[in-house]
């Protein structure tokens, strides 16, 4: 049996059903949502300005009207004419200003504003945004000062910088499912921006300096969680929880100074789920010998002179050797990735995968990327790439899987853990590499993953190619060798 992969990188922007922190793309449409919105309120605040105008208008003929009236009333309601028009003011002038009082001109408004805001992000968003925050700070290692700055490569548009009390909504994310680490590191910076005479949000350095020496605490730093106490207690200092945790932390420090008690060691950083993994999005890939280097080549690839490409080869490079991983140049152009991206638009869905004790299908927090399925039978721009696809690897494309839909600034490589490789997202090119060895048996150094994209978005095209079909264009064998 033999499997292929053709990973086709179209564009070079990010992308993700569930969520919208997962997608650029409804962020987007949030943003013309907002356009919206912004243009219904200034039309609702024009109305109501008109509305007050006219009754300042009513307002003061009314002022001057009783202004004359009260200067001698015998004298002035004794003319009967001045009676009917005094009488008909109270009767008709202020019914047309209480009738203008009650005219809710804010109503089309309110009903767009209720209306689209069922689409808006909710708490859930609100708090994926900042656990992605956070996997981003530790895939990349980025200091908190260089992430609360936005001070990442590739960014040029930097509308504004993380507050302190962003950085404490950060902390509280990390803090509500025990997350420390991160607590104390968001903690600190939060503090940091208030020293250093940002004004104060809702948050202030009391609230930061109780939940930091706490979280300081729950790591085993003994020691700065009662620095950081006596630092709350020259603010306030008659706070009593601060003045218990005080007597709490020196209690145990003198204890583990005197060798009564042993100290808990100190948690200074976090259990990387796979190091292997964020090492190599960092772009820390594998160092291949000079033997293992001299046998990578790039060079002008006609699939051993097939027709559609004699004219026109297309670049060939060895990314690795084992597994054999190359990348071809140019498969896709620009009109091609731009309709395939508005095709797949509408299909986009929330990536998921199958829970290996429930046997359901569902979205987890790691997997945030949408994908979309397009079939070469429907449209043409499908089927004209996968038969290119099948023209440059001299594969069946036949059984293959319906297409799943890239120069990305920073971030949002292919990684290969198991054999240290990387291939980072090119605009128009394609990566192409067999899952299944000569013999049939799975080659587990093809196993890949995905790093988060730190700036940007990416759209990716792949093509799984089935063994079936290729009984006379990739024999089997006896070796593993591919």
């Amino acid at each position: 049996m033999e499997i292929c992969c053709l990973l086709l990188i179209l564009f070079g922007f990010s992308s993700a059903e569930d969520y919208y922190y997962t997608s650029i793309g409804q962020m987007t449409q949030l943003l013309y949502t907002e356009k919206d919105l912004l243009a219904l309120l200034d039309k609702y605040i024009d109305a109501e300005q008109k509305k007050l105008d006219q009754m300042k208008r009513l307002a003061q003929k009314l002022a001057n009207l009783s202004t004359f009236t009260v200067e001698d009333p015998k004298i002035v309601l004794g003319h009967p004419l001045n009676s009917f028009v005094f009488l008909k003011r109270l009767n008709r002038t202020w019914s047309e200003l209480e009738n203008l009082l009650f005219t809710d001109v804010s109503e089309e408004f309110v009903y767009n504003l209720r209306v689209r805001m069922k689409n808006f992000p909710d708490e859930v968003d609100q708090t994926g945004v900042a656990e992605a925050l956070l996997r981003l700070q530790d895939t990349y290692k980025l200091d908190t000062d260089t992430l609360a700055k936005g001070d990442l490569p590739g960014t040029s548009r930097l509308l504004s910088t993380l507050t302190a009390e962003d950085c404490f909504f950060l902390s509280m994310v990390a803090y509500e499912t025990l997350d420390f680490y991160h607590t104390v590191l968001w903690l600190s910076q939060a503090l940091r921006q208030l020293e250093q005479g940002e004004t104060p949000g809702t948050v202030n350095a009391v609230t930061i300096l109780d939940y930091l020496s706490y979280s300081l605490y729950k790591q085993g730093d003994l020691e700065r969680a009662s620095e950081f106490t006596k630092q709350l207690l020259k603010i306030e200092p008659q706070n009593q929880r601060a003045l218990d945790n005080l007597k709490y932390f020196d209690f145990h420090l003198e204890k583990q100074k005197t060798g009564q008690e042993t100290p808990e060691p100190l948690k200074t950083g976090r259990a990387t789920s796979n190091p292997v993994y964020e090492r190599l999005c960092r772009g820390e890939s594998l160092e291949l010998t000079p033997r293992r280097q001299s046998r990578l080549f790039c060079r002008y690839h006609d699939n051993h002179g097939h027709p559609s490409l004699l004219i026109g080869p297309v670049k060939e490079e060895e990314l690795w050797d084992q597994p054999r991983i190359v990348r071809y140049y140019d498969v896709a152009n620009n009109d091609d990735t731009e309709i395939i991206k508005k095709l797949a638009k509408p299909r986009l869905m929330r990536s998921k995968v199958r829970d290996e004790k429930t046997n359901k299908i569902l979205a987890i927090p790691s997997r945030i990327s949408q994908n979309a399925w397009l079939g070469d039978f429907e449209y043409t721009v499908v089927d004209k790439l996968a038969k290119r696809m099948g023209d440059i690897t001299g594969l069946d494309t036949s059984t293959a899987e319906m297409m799943q839909i890239s120069d990305v600034p920073a971030g949002g490589a292919t990684v290969f853990p198991r054999a240290g490789a990387v291939a980072w997202p090119i605009k128009g090119s394609a990566v192409f590499w067999y899952n299944l060895q000569l013999n049939g048996k799975g080659d587990y150094l093809t196993q890949h993953a995905a790093c988060p994209v730190l700036v940007g978005s990416k759209w990716v095209a792949n093509t799984w190619l089935h063994e079936r079909g290729q009984e006379f264009r990739r024999r089997c064998g006896l070796q593993s060798s591919i």
